[in-house]
């Protein structure tokens, strides 16, 4: 397969076009000769005039790439090596939602061919792969797995709005049903990879790696929360407790927050909800995933006891929120813990403006419900600022103070202020 590739007499394709499948086409796209398919036929118009629909990258990515866009799939049975990078989010339940990933194995079934690959990139629990999209593959193409056609595992490892670890730069983990399709999919994942490509022992392996880089960061963020919810109590600055505890050598470098998005207050619940299927209820992972829930809740808490002391009614109140992403300087705003904070804040009887410098006003209203300000008034009696974004580093007291009434509140939750620096402003951070 790999040779063939090379030699372009074969072409690969990435089934599902977002924040982890775009790039990894874009890549390939350098070296072979690559399809990209999308469901979505309005991202797919957009890419083929250069455009990334997640913003993430400039137009220049698509230059020098011998990629066809597309969401037809007769064009996607030109392919022999797929490579699948749907989203695989859960429900309200937190359970596992695996309805993109089948659609997509489905797809790719319907089109299977004698000595095709799949390798699929999408995060998911131990076995899924083999287990969930392995019979719908063989169901839909006739054929039979590791017999007719060949079937991988490589974990995405695509950091949105890094620009210094790109794709390229990152260790990729691969896997394959056996050692000559290991092999084969090593190989062309070293194309693109300079950082280099570490061959897991199975899929299995390669499955369990993915969800517990992300689980293991997710209780050490989950212990400084933990962590700042004591020292609150105890009138103690958490930042100030980790400056000191952080010049022992061997100290961890994390720090409380808000844990959205699509992998860290994810990807933990697909290891617990596969241990709960084999009998074992995780003990520790869900209490770290407990406490990370519940931070939207504590802030929006906080800020309202804060009002009440500077004797302001909830109600009569207006909060403002600077940042909705999940992270800083991206426009993604899956699975956002801010938008939580302003759902507690609205129980509340607060009213609530909601600024970022990134996200689509239209995005936000569909996902959770309410737009984006226009602009930034100057009558606020408390600011909250929950996205690091570059744009918002560069503010000061003198800013804060013009944008806020008298007694003002200032809620720093990515530590991002000197708090001596703010004279005048009553200042708050987890």
């Amino acid at each position: 397969m790999y040779n063939s590739l090379i030699s372009r007499d074969k072409k690969l394709a990435v089934i599902g076009l977002g924040y982890v499948g775009l790039p990894i086409a874009l890549a390939f796209a350098k070296k072979l000769d690559v399809i990209g398919f999308d469901i979505n036929k309005d991202r797919v118009e957009l890419m083929k005039k250069g455009i990334d629909p997640s913003k993430e990258l400039e137009s220049s990515a698509f230059e020098g790439c011998s990629i066809e866009f597309t969401a037809d799939l007769d064009v996607l049975r030109q392919a022999n090596f797929f490579v699948v990078a749907v989203p695989t989010p859960i429900d309200s339940h937190n359970t596992p939602d695996l309805s993109p990933l089948l659609a997509a194995s489905r797809t790719v079934g319907k089109v299977l061919k004698k000595g095709d690959f799949v390798v699929f990139e999408s995060t998911v629990y131990p076995g899924c792969t083999e287990e969930d999209c392995l019979p719908i593959l063989e169901e839909l193409s006739g054929l039979k797995g590791m017999v007719d056609f060949k079937i991988g595992y490589s974990p995405e490892r695509i950091n949105p709005g890094d620009k210094e670890r790109t794709i390229e730069k990152i260790v990729k983990v691969v896997s394959g049903c056996g050692p000559e399709s290991l092999e084969e999919v090593a190989k062309t994942y070293e194309l693109i990879i300079e950082a280099g490509v570490h061959r897991a022992a199975t899929i299995k392996v390669a499955e369990a790696a993915k969800v517990i880089e992300n689980t293991q960061r997710d209780l050490n963020i989950a212990l400084m929360n933990e962590l700042s919810l004591i020292f609150d109590l105890m009138d103690i600055d958490t930042y100030d407790v980790l400056a000191a505890a952080g010049t022992k050598w061997n100290f961890l470098k994390f720090f409380p927050g808000l844990v959205g998005g699509h992998c860290i207050g994810v990807d933990p619940y697909y290891l617990t909800y596969k241990a709960q299927q084999l009998g074992y209820t995780p003990q520790v992972i869900l209490s770290g995933r407990r406490i990370n829930d519940s931070m939207a809740d504590y802030v929006a808490k906080k800020t309202v006891q804060m009002l009440i002391k500077n004797d302001k009614s909830p109600k009569h109140t207006k909060v403002l929120i600077m940042g909705v992403t999940f992270k800083e300087n991206v426009a993604d705003i899956r699975n956002s813990k801010v938008a939580d904070v302003v759902s507690a804040l609205k129980e509340f009887m607060v009213n609530v403006d909601i600024v970022d410098v990134h996200a689509d006003s239209h995005e936000v209203e569909h996902e959770y419900g309410f737009k984006l300000a226009d602009q930034i008034g100057n009558d606020y009696d408390a600011v909250i600022v929950a996205v690091s974004h570059d744009e918002y580093k560069q503010l000061n007291g003198d800013y804060f103070r013009s944008i806020m009434k008298e007694n003002p509140i200032l809620i720093d939750l990515k530590n991002l202020y000197n708090k001596y620096n703010l004279i005048g402003i009553e200042y708050w951070s987890l």
